[in-house]
């Protein structure tokens, strides 16, 4: 397999995600510029991957002002930073790698996709979970026809109150008009699950959810505005800073808040930082409970639910089909399904292909080693920008419904964007 070379514009954690797979496989993918304005972790990046001077970079404008010196450009900026770089690297002939969500704007969507297609360069996004094992082993179980006609299918997001405290209360994600919508900026995985899995078109959504939790009205009368400030309810509180992030763990979420992963770092970064905040005293907006209802035309409802309160990380299904039903768990890596007449459960133990230890049940592994794939043989992968408009845009349809408390028809809804 011939290497690709790509330039990483944003070097922050999905940019790493994606940098440490190309140090664990550099026959595959190698990484040889580098765009990213903070500079620690930019130093830090280029260390890692030998990067050469001249292909070091503060922003994304200056790295795609030079003629293209790499066959692949991954994005992985902000949510709200994915669409001038990712039309400037389109230009400049660069296949590309696309942090999702595409775009927080459906006309920005729909421009990079004939950009792209005028262009003639790969633009893949980041759906990872098609790549996921446990997905794309139900994925073979429905096409094989084996729980008969798909009538309905039922996910729910388990985001853990620890990760939603981390990206949707103090982080990054916290505020819908800086990055984007709970949906789009978490479940447009599982929307776009439910078009790869269902097949067909979504002919009308619907969505209702709310923040209730994480504001001021719930904050104790005592509590500081940082919890290192003398919180009296340090020993009760579950989102108390220091038990998420002055812990042995410097893996992911703590490595998020400081590039030095010291004690004395990590602890400046919660008496400085948004980490630090007391979670009832933050500027978040974004939803901690959301549930959308799809009908698509070939008679199969969907039922995503997106749930902060939760222990686990993790996603759950129920499938129903004509002949039988599958269950699962993505946490435990197996299926239950159930055949009608058939007496006892079958269990299905997923492969998970060598990709433990990678994110998104081994998907990450996986998009990766067939975005290589890509850029040597061509093709279009798993979760081209094509196969992900409509995803996107059953987001941006369920987020009207929620704001508005209607039933919104896609048709009439896609119209307005033609």
């Amino acid at each position: 397999m011939k290497q690709t070379t790509a330039v990483v514009i944003g070097a922050g954690a999905r940019g790493n995600v994606y940098g440490d797979y190309a140090l664990m496989h550099p026959e595959e993918i190698k990484i040889i510029g580098v765009a990213e304005p903070d500079a620690e972790r930019r130093e830090k990046f280029v260390k890692l991957h030998a990067i050469k001077a001249q292909d070091i970079f503060e922003d994304w404008k200056q790295l795609l002002s030079k003629p293209r010196f790499a066959d692949a450009a991954i994005i992985s900026t902000l949510d709200r930073m994915h669409y001038e770089p990712c039309l400037a690297a389109i230009e400049k002939g660069y296949n590309i790698l696309l942090e999702k969500p595409i775009s927080y704007e459906p006309l920005e969507c729909q421009k990079l996709q004939e950009a792209a297609a005028r262009k003639g360069v790969l633009l893949e996004v980041c759906h990872v979970l098609r790549y996921a094992p446990f997905f794309s082993t139900i994925k073979n179980l429905l096409d094989r026809g084996t729980i008969g006609k798909l009538e309905a299918y039922e996910q729910t997001e388990h985001v853990g109150y620890w990760h939603y405290a981390h990206s949707y209360v103090r982080g990054n994600w916290r505020r819908s008009e800086e990055t984007a919508p709970m949906l789009l900026a978490k479940c447009c995985h599982d929307i776009d699950l439910f078009v790869w899995m269902i097949g067909g078109h979504c002919k009308s959504v619907s969505s209702v959810g709310s923040l209730d939790h994480f504001n001021e009205k719930n904050a104790p009368e005592d509590a500081p505005a940082r919890c290192l400030d003398g919180c009296p309810h340090s020993e009760t509180c579950p989102y108390y800073a220091p038990k998420l992030y002055l812990t042995d763990n410097v893996d992911w979420p703590t490595n998020v808040i400081s590039v030095d992963m010291s004690l004395e770092s990590r602890r400046k970064a919660l008496q400085e930082g948004p980490y630090g905040r007391c979670v009832y005293r933050c500027d978040n907006n974004v939803v901690d409970k959301q549930m959308v209802q799809m009908q698509f035309d070939n008679g199969t409802i969907a039922t995503l639910s997106m749930l902060a309160f939760t222990p686990h990380l993790t996603r759950t299904v129920r499938i129903v089909g004509t002949k039988g039903i599958i269950e699962g768990d993505l946490q435990d890596n197996a299926l239950t399904l159930h055949l009608f007449g058939e007496k006892e459960p079958q269990r299905i133990d997923i492969d998970m292909l060598d990709t433990n230890g990678y994110g998104h049940g081994g998907g990450d592994a996986l998009m990766l080693r067939d975005f290589a794939l890509l850029n040597q043989n061509g093709g279009e992968g798993r979760t081209s920008v094509e196969q992900s408009m409509e995803s996107h845009f059953i987001c941006f349809a369920a987020e009207e419904s929620r704001r508005t408390g209607e039933t919104i028809e896609m048709q009439k809804f896609m119209e307005k964007y033609k």
